[in-house]
């Protein structure tokens, strides 16, 4: 069985992040990958299957949830502000390069789907990650927005957003939806991986604002000379695949760009081989293990 550890991230701001910690094997400083998970989701749901798989490869691996979800502190729960989670990966960061088993010029970071978007963000902003995955990522706010809430229902869910905005600012409890509406792919992924009955199917109704506001695809031209891995889905219709190939598209050297005959949550269960190998291969290849 994987070495695994409970850990605490202690982000900028003081909030703990909630994580686990996987040594590999080997003297030395040895290379480490950083994963956080998409949207609405937690470190139980799936991400085990790739830090096992890194970590038998020679990579250390820190795992964490996201502020104001399962384990991790900070309010209000159930929020993902993208520049929060981006500038907590950074902390995240510093963690690693701070580690005394980890090598502080071998850190790669992967993300998935929400935080897909933020690995390509971070990549181009910090050059202290030396390597980068990218799976299913979100790419475009405004458009995933349009694209998630059909013009029919828009004015009503803007107007929604506005008073909940005037709500929280007179005291009052976030307004919030559920994630995974029944029937839904989230749904049936979120049933499928939830093992331990622990995901709160909820997020803020502020998170789409927010969301609206977050459009990773443009820091994507920034990130080399880092490498870059994307694994995306061609069945995609959560963070649609033509984005994906758009914004890698507009990457420079060195970069890879492995397909999947899928859906977007299929990565994490019936394609975890292929899309766990080719993240590992790249960190490989690229942190020297």
């Amino acid at each position: 069985m994987a070495e695994r550890h409970d850990v605490t991230v202690i982000a900028e701001d003081g909030t703990e992040l909630a994580g686990w910690w996987y040594p590999a094997a080997g003297a030395g400083r040895r290379p480490a990958v950083l994963l956080s998970h998409g949207l609405s989701a937690i470190k139980a749901m799936g991400l085990a299957g790739y830090a096992e798989r890194f970590q038998a490869a020679g990579l250390s691996c820190l795992v964490y949830d996201h502020r104001g979800y399962a384990g991790s502190g900070g309010t209000p729960r159930h929020e993902s502000d993208p520049w929060k989670q981006v500038h907590d990966m950074r902390d995240a960061i510093s963690w690693l390069r701070l580690h005394p088993e980890v090598d502080p010029e071998r850190i790669g970071i992967w993300g998935t789907s929400f935080s897909g978007g933020h690995v390509l963000t971070v990549a181009a902003l910090d050059r202290r990650v030396k390597a980068v995955v990218s799976q299913v990522p979100f790419v475009r706010g405004e458009d995933t927005f349009d694209a998630w809430v059909p013009a029919e229902r828009r004015a009503g869910f803007e107007q929604r957003m506005m008073a909940d905005r005037d709500d929280r600012a007179g005291g009052a409890a976030p307004l919030t939806t559920k994630a995974a509406v029944a029937g839904s792919e989230t749904a049936e992924w979120a049933e499928a991986t939830d093992l331990d009955g622990s995901y709160a199917n909820e997020l803020t109704i502020r998170t789409f604002e927010l969301l609206r506001e977050y459009e990773p695809y443009t820091f994507v031209p920034r990130i080399a000379p880092t490498p870059l891995l994307m694994v995306i889905a061609t069945n995609d219709t959560q963070t649609p695949t033509a984005w994906q190939r758009a914004a890698y598209a507009t990457a420079g050297e060195p970069k890879r760009l492995v397909e999947l005959e899928c859906r977007h949550y299929d990565p994490y269960t019936t394609y975890l081989e292929q899309s766990a190998g080719a993240a590992r291969d790249w960190f490989v290849e690229h942190l020297r293990p």
